[in-house]
């Protein structure tokens, strides 16, 4: 979609947005979070492109990322809930290991688990610039340069911190083999 600004942003051209990219930052959000307040999270992302549509800039970048980038701040205010919750599924995770019977379907889930925990507490661990970065690529299908777009961060600072994270998971999900008998 080419504007030459959207400060004359109409409601035409909010519907064509909203349907050009509406289910697309649905996707994205529901992954991140719960379906309902993925909904919430729409809607109030389209409310705030309204209000500041005087402020997009077509130079700095596409409609696409502008909107992506006002769905993360807007996730930046649910971060707590989601450290929360990951947190909570290590614990889970934890636990349920520890009272899995000893069979080997079990034990099959039970590594599952094992690594779905340390997956979701090496995502809480990392600093909320590096998750969302991350996550922007990994569940909404963006390029670095389409992150750091939405984010309103040069593609280098992007890069790096997309590196950083993919390290940090990789050192957490490594492990130690342990001898079989």
């Amino acid at each position: 979609m080419t504007m030459t600004g959207l400060g004359a942003l109409t409601a035409e051209v909010l519907t064509l947005l909203y349907e050009t990219h509406a289910k697309a930052l649905h996707r994205y959000l529901a992954r991140r979070l719960d379906t309902a307040t993925a909904d919430d999270l729409v809607a109030e992302t389209f409310l705030q492109a309204w209000r500041e549509r005087a402020k997009y800039d077509t130079a700095r970048g596409t409609a696409r990322a502008w909107l992506y980038g006002i769905a993360t701040n807007l996730l930046r205010n649910h971060t707590r809930s989601e450290v929360r919750g990951l947190r909570a599924l290590a614990r889970e995770q934890a636990s349920s290991v520890q009272s899995a019977p000893p069979d080997d379907r079990a034990a099959a889930r039970v590594d599952a688990g094992k690594e779905a925990g340390k997956l979701a507490e090496a995502l809480a661990r990392l600093r909320v610039v590096e998750r969302d970065v991350l996550l922007l690529v990994a569940l909404a299908d963006f390029t670095p340069a389409e992150a750091a777009e939405a984010l309103g961060i040069n593609v280098t600072t992007a890069r790096t911190r997309l590196h950083r994270a993919r390290q940090t998971l990789r050192k957490a999900l490594a492990t130690e083999e342990i001898p079989h008998d």
